[in-house]
């Protein structure tokens, strides 16, 4: 069972993902937050193992939240999933440096939702695909190391890893990684938890951050090219 707390301002929209959230027979609706101060506390006393985080809330706002929970050792696996309003915010790269593991668009489809929570508490990262392009384009504008990253970056790694890297920020899951460099998926996935150790990463949202802030990865062609 998935425990989830539910973190917005609006009444009328908590009350809707609720209903969804509920829905789920593998899922368990265990708070609601109308502010971010509440969603940290409720974090800690409902043991929530996601967090469903609106990013613009009053008294304390959804990334300040989310970095709270994130740098709470008692809170450690907590998981935070960001929703965020397509047109209008630009917090996104934020949102992923302080800690969460994803994020999704408000109007997404329900059933995309309860995948999506699934997704990231499994462990897994997740990213809206629209946002993607603006997520990247701001990383490239404005750079700075994200949250957790180590200071030595890609050139830490081995050749291979930075193959692994390069895939991660494509989007591509370890079965999809292995199956493009010839690995098994096991292998994959020890590379990627590897690569995670080394760059001091949370998650493969982080990842992403770093390969396209260190110039790794670029955007070319709607694509991505391994510099």
């Amino acid at each position: 069972m998935i425990r989830v707390l539910l973190a917005d301002d609006q009444t009328l929209v908590r009350a809707a993902f609720a209903m969804l959230v509920g829905s789920d027979p593998d899922m368990e609706v265990v708070g609601e937050a109308g502010t971010g101060l509440e969603a940290v506390a409720l974090a800690r006393s409902a043991r929530a193992d996601l967090v469903v985080m609106d990013i613009r809330m009053p008294e304390l706002d959804g990334i300040e939240a989310t970095r709270r929970i994130a740098a709470d050792e008692d809170l450690a696996g907590v998981k935070v999933l960001v929703l965020t309003t397509y047109d209008t915010d630009d917090h996104i790269v934020d949102a992923l440096r302080a800690g969460a593991s994803g994020f999704l668009v408000k109007d997404t489809r329900p059933a995309d939702l309860l995948a999506a929570i699934r997704t990231v508490a499994a462990g897994d990262s997740l990213l809206s695909p629209g946002p993607t392009a603006r997520l990247i384009a701001r990383v490239l504008s404005a750079p700075q190391p994200p949250s957790g990253a180590g200071a030595g970056g890609p050139a830490m790694l081995s050749d291979r890893e930075r193959q692994v890297l390069a895939l991660v920020a494509r989007g591509l899951n370890n079965t999809e990684i292995a199956e493009s460099l010839g690995l098994s998926p096991l292998t994959a996935k020890t590379h990627v938890s590897r690569i995670m150790g080394k760059l001091g990463a949370r998650d493969r949202a982080q990842l992403v951050i770093v390969a396209y802030e260190s110039g790794l990865v670029v955007p070319a062609g709607g694509g991505a090219d391994v510099n």
